[in-house]
């Protein structure tokens, strides 16, 4: 159930393949190159999370966090986006996450699907699944 307002539809600002970029940009520069002041220039203020960890988060300094925590937990963290499809304003992508766990050492791999919509030249919603990290053999 969503408690938190949902973004206002608009125009996404972008066409299907720059949506596509952009994202592949995102995920390059907030996982693999650990910057997560990304957060700021790539979620529209009112950015609406639906899959946050904690919950429904609003605004890019939810993801910000989030992330910096990851960087912490898996300190070699890398995705790969293995497939990427865009429509209208939204763009899917399945990925691959690899690390290695700061506390034990293991090297561990999980999957995603992500789905982003975007307004205005932005992403203003995100969803999303994960499956839990695996020890990688």
């Amino acid at each position: 159930m969503t408690t938190n307002p949902v973004p206002a539809k608009a125009s996404p600002g972008l066409s299907p393949e720059e949506m596509k970029q952009f994202v592949l940009h995102h995920f390059e520069v907030f996982v693999n190159q650990k910057d997560s002041s990304i957060a700021y220039r790539s979620f529209s203020e009112d950015f609406l999370d639906h899959d946050e960890p904690g919950g429904e988060a609003v605004g890019p300094e939810a993801a910000k966090i989030m992330m910096e925590g990851v960087y912490r937990k898996w300190p070699d963290i890398r995705v790969s986006v293995e497939d990427i499809l865009a429509e209208a304003d939204k763009v899917m992508v399945r990925n691959i996450w690899r690390g290695t766990d700061s506390a034990s050492g293991v090297a561990v791999e999980f999957h995603g699907f992500v789905l982003w919509r975007f307004a205005n030249g932005k992403i203003v919603e995100r969803w999303a699944t994960v499956t839990p990290p695996t020890p990688v053999r």
